[in-house]
């Protein structure tokens, strides 16, 4: 798995009926100091993230499956939204847990 932050989003006026209802999303990998590392890749998003959102990305080719039981053929997978993560004892805070989840 690998932290990504989600730059953009593919749009596809045609693709296999496996994928409709599901999105493709431009990921750029992050390094331990959260500066762009590496090409940008196409990941298949199975935890409804957003463009700027910071995301784990699996880049087993069975996570698909395994997420949403049932035959997707995908290398990346967007599994999980990140909300915040320790590193080297540094903690990196991405997003407000309250604002996301609509808290008052």
């Amino acid at each position: 798995m690998r932290i990504a932050t989600i730059v953009g989003n593919v749009v596809s006026t045609i693709k296999d009926q496996t994928y409709y209802g599901y999105k493709l999303m431009i990921i750029e990998y992050m390094d331990e100091n959260g500066r762009p590392s590496g090409a940008r890749q196409i990941a298949f998003d199975a935890a409804q993230a957003g463009i700027g959102d910071v995301v784990l990305v699996n880049v087993d080719g069975g996570a698909a499956n395994m997420l949403l039981d049932k035959e997707i053929i995908a290398d990346l997978t967007i599994c999980g939204v990140l909300d915040s993560y320790t590193y080297d004892g540094e903690t990196r805070i991405f997003s407000d847990i309250k604002r996301r989840m609509k808290w008052t």
